[in-house]
């Protein structure tokens, strides 16, 4: 008995965040109750309240379900252990790349958290999530350059922060730009592309080294 209701309480969640996920979609974060989630999901509200505090724990939640599996791909590509962490790098951002393309439940996050948040509010809880988010790619970027210089895959002085800021930003670029407009480019090959010169780029732009003094 007591599976049985840890397994119904699990579909349950499962159901929630689903049901989060098509009306975070199509009302955006700010128009959306938790009301509407219970009604998208055929639950009264009480049955979203057992399972998530408030909209931005719900949130969290749903962000946090299709992150995971990529979370675990990017702190493996980390590694201090990696032995090849540009190429752990190239791979793991197409890995992210594929499942946004094929993935339904990846897609529909990502347009979620790059279109569909329409947050004014410096102190919003779901706001001050993504910033989080933010400084932690930013981290794990620092981390996997200061391996790859560590075994001589780019420049001693390459500018660890800068090199990262620019990958962040070409990787959040091809993301935010191809669920604005997917027929626009193959996401698929085009990030293949761009990924590749990107790194590249560390091993050879001057601009991106450090300035001496």
């Amino acid at each position: 008995m007591a599976r049985c209701t840890k397994e119904k309480a699990l579909e349950t969640r499962e159901r929630i965040l689903d049901a989060a996920e098509d009306v975070f979609d199509a009302r955006g974060v700010s128009k959306t109750s938790l009301a509407d989630v219970a009604a998208a999901a055929g639950l009264t509200r009480g049955a979203i309240y057992w399972h998530f505090t408030n909209k931005a724990d719900l949130f969290e939640a749903m962000c946090q379900r299709v992150r995971q599996p990529m979370q675990t791909v990017i702190e493996a590509t980390a590694d201090i252990n990696t032995s090849d962490p540009l190429g752990q790098l190239h791979a793991a951002g197409m890995y992210v790349m594929r499942q946004t393309v094929a993935n339904p439940h990846h897609r529909k996050v990502f347009t979620i958290m790059f279109h569909k948040c329409e947050i004014v509010d410096a102190d919003d809880p779901i706001l001050i999530q993504r910033q989080q988010w933010l400084d932690h790619g930013q981290l794990n970027l620092e981390r996997i350059l200061a391996n790859a210089q560590a075994r001589g895959q780019v420049p001693a002085d390459l500018d660890l922060r800068l090199a990262a800021l620019m990958l962040h930003v070409t990787f959040d670029g091809l993301l935010h730009l191809w669920l604005f407009a997917p027929e626009s480019f193959d996401l698929i090959a085009d990030a293949e592309k761009i990924l590749a010169a990107s790194i590249n780029c560390l091993r050879s732009n001057s601009g991106l080294h450090c300035r001496p003094g």
